[in-house]
């Protein structure tokens, strides 16, 4: 291979060694900004982790649970309430949000309240809602 240097200092390499990249037409391609985005590319685990974290979300009952606790801490009872749910259905699927720390509760007296785990939570359902809205418009 007879790499290059280009004007920016970058390797590039010429049009007729690019085969393996099965580009139609070749272009040059910079190796540097290929290495670069090799190292900021997801690992295996993390893009495990993240999908089933966005597989959890995919459940139109734990969505609704988070577009409730977006606005207000609540009790299991009173999301039920809300939400037309029975206690036991609200129950698990909280046990869910709860096992990846989309939600947190904490305990006053014999009632259990929950809320968002943090602003991240927040702000990703704020963010999804705003894009639907936004291909609604």
């Amino acid at each position: 291979m007879s790499a290059q240097l280009s004007d920016q200092g970058a390797t590039v390499i010429p049009l007729e060694e690019l085969n393996p990249l099965n580009c139609h037409p070749p272009h040059p391609v910079e190796i540097d900004d290929v290495q670069q985005l090799q190292n900021q590319i997801l690992s295996t685990e993390k893009a495990q982790r993240m999908a089933e974290f966005f597989s959890l979300l995919g459940d139109t009952n734990r969505l609704r649970i988070v577009s409730v606790l977006a606005l207000k801490e609540l009790c299991v009872c009173d999301l039920a309430a809300a939400l037309e749910m029975s206690e036991s259905a609200v129950s698990h699927q909280l046990r869910a949000l709860r096992t990846m720390r989309l939600v947190r509760y904490h305990k006053r007296g014999r009632k259990v309240f929950y809320r968002l785990q943090d602003n991240h939570v927040l702000d990703l359902y704020h963010s999804v809602a705003e894009h639907l809205d936004e291909l609604e418009a």
